[in-house]
């Protein structure tokens, strides 16, 4: 069947190439997609997004071509009406239709299913974690090794809505943009100010009437002695009351109890300081207002900065992307056993290698070893002689560990994004429960330590002191520091432990 002869024009002929070889790919790409047992994120860029717009842009070029060609054979017969005729009575005409709403159902119908499947594929872990490798390596990396591994970054980043999903899409263009022309920071911000309230995600899954108990913890951490000696605490943490009936009326998840509204106001951006904080009896109608003495806020700064609910985020601000500090991933590493702990100061010798700022990784593999191996030479020597092995080989799991949880090309690290779950590292839970918050009748947010968790047993291994049954031993740091534990903030010293 031969085409219209308005067919035959360069703008037309265009289109058809382009709908022809995107065509062609796409077919070939979905086939070798299927096949192949390598997945590629960037095949389903082109098969799902680039390529069907080279199709959708064929299959405009088609008609124009055709509209102005007609135009053009109007203009030279001067033929009177703007537009073309169409008289069903004519063979030609009758066919010409009907090839054209055969072939525009056809499409539609591919259309549907190709922007179906693009949808689906703009919404996988795939796609958010992998296409734009160098920049995502961090978030990806991390929430691979986290609790959330199974959830997908779509079911917490936008949820369920049309209108989240426009939203998200809308701040994906200024991103793709970023990404292109080399305008994101380094490392990226933590997007505080545009996430999805956390009662709208987080509790699809973690819902406050789904209590929970007391929970045991138990912790060891490594001196950097010569022995690396182990020392050990177990905390029987109050994530809720004593007996589970009891609901959210105490316990570390009151906080979220329905009959209270807690609000704040930070005066940094990312939330690490809380000046004030509110507290409303939603059943009687008390308010209580927490004033921190040491950085009062004054009323023209109150009027100016944002004031915000507490909900779960506030303190599980990395559920997904935990990125553990140095120490804590080289006592985990010790723990599971992947390099010994009999190798006389491997944790001082980790420290010293991870205490330095790297700029980017192959660097930071090269010094690491370096580090680790000139530490041995010239303090211990000794050591070398008789643990090279054994020493070599717990360089490639500090490497390893590294690579979990330090991105130094984009700058990520644990220093910067800190873990407000406890107060070891950052302030944490210290923001508020510091002794400094006070109402003006006196009333203060206790730091006691009794509050939150209980210390049921602490101490060297072969050497664990324990509790009596529901009693609470006295802390004992691991090291002498003459109980200044007490009055300061222990992230005042672990922030820089080991620098």
């Amino acid at each position: 069947m031969k085409a219209p002869k308005n067919l035959y024009n360069w703008l037309s002929l265009t289109g058809f190439i382009l709908v022809a070889n995107s065509l062609f790919l796409i077919l070939i790409l979905f086939l070798f997609s299927i096949f192949s047992e390598q997945s590629n994120s960037y095949l389903g860029l082109y098969i799902y997004i680039i390529l069907p717009a080279f199709l959708v842009l064929g299959l405009i070029l088609i008609p124009l071509g055709i509209v102005f060609r007609i135009r053009k054979n109007v203009g030279a017969q001067q033929h009177e009406g703007a537009w073309p005729v169409l008289d069903f009575n004519q063979p030609k005409h009758r066919a010409s239709v009907f090839k054209i709403v055969l072939i525009t159902m056809v499409l539609i119908v591919i259309s549907s299913m190709g922007s179906y499947q693009a949808f689906q594929y703009t919404e996988s872990v795939e796609f958010c974690g992998k296409l734009c490798h160098k920049v995502m390596e961090p978030e990806y990396v991390t929430y691979q090794h986290s609790a959330h591994a199974r959830v997908t970054c779509v079911e917490c980043h936008v949820g369920e809505g049309a209108d989240w999903y426009i939203r998200s899409k809308m701040s994906g263009l200024y991103q793709v943009y970023s990404v292109l022309f080399n305008k994101y920071p380094r490392p990226i911000a933590t997007p505080i100010h545009n996430l999805r309230p956390a009662r709208e995600t987080c509790e699809k899954c973690h819902w406050p009437e789904k209590f929970y108990a007391r929970k045991l913890r138990s912790q060891r951490s490594y001196l950097t002695d010569s022995a690396n000696t182990e020392w050990n605490i177990s905390l029987l943490m109050k994530i809720g009351p004593e007996f589970s009936p009891m609901g959210l009326t105490e316990g570390i998840h009151w906080h979220i109890n329905k009959d209270f509204k807690i609000e704040y106001v930070s005066d940094d951006k990312n939330r690490e300081s809380i000046p004030w904080v509110k507290l409303t009896n939603l059943k009687t109608g008390e308010v209580k207002i927490f004033m921190d003495e040491d950085n009062p806020l004054d009323k023209i700064a109150l009027d100016t900065l944002d004031t915000r609910s507490m909900d779960c985020m506030d303190c599980h601000n990395r559920p997904s992307h935990l990125y553990k500090s140095a120490p804590d991933y080289i006592d985990n590493a010790l723990i599971s056993g992947l390099f010994p702990k009999d190798i006389p100061y491997i944790k001082k010798a980790a420290m010293e290698a991870l205490k330095i700022p790297y700029t980017d990784k192959d660097s930071a593999m090269k010094y690491i070893k370096d580090v680790v191996l000139s530490f041995y030479m010239d303090q211990h020597p000794e050591v070398v002689k008789k643990e090279e092995l054994r020493i070599n080989k717990a360089i490639e799991v500090i490497q390893g560990e590294y690579k979990l949880n330090a991105f130094p090309d984009m700058r990520a690290d644990a220093t910067q994004y800190l873990n407000h779950i406890g107060h070891l590292e950052s302030d944490g839970c210290f923001r508020c429960h510091s002794d400094r918050h006070k109402t003006s009748a006196g009333e203060t947010i206790s730091r006691d330590c009794n509050i939150c968790h209980t210390i049921i047993a602490q101490g060297p291994t072969g050497n664990i002191t324990s509790a009596p049954i529901n009693t609470s031993l006295d802390y004992v740091h691991p090291v002498g520091i003459r109980g200044t534990w007490k009055t300061a903030f222990c992230s005042e010293c672990h922030k820089v432990l080991y620098e």
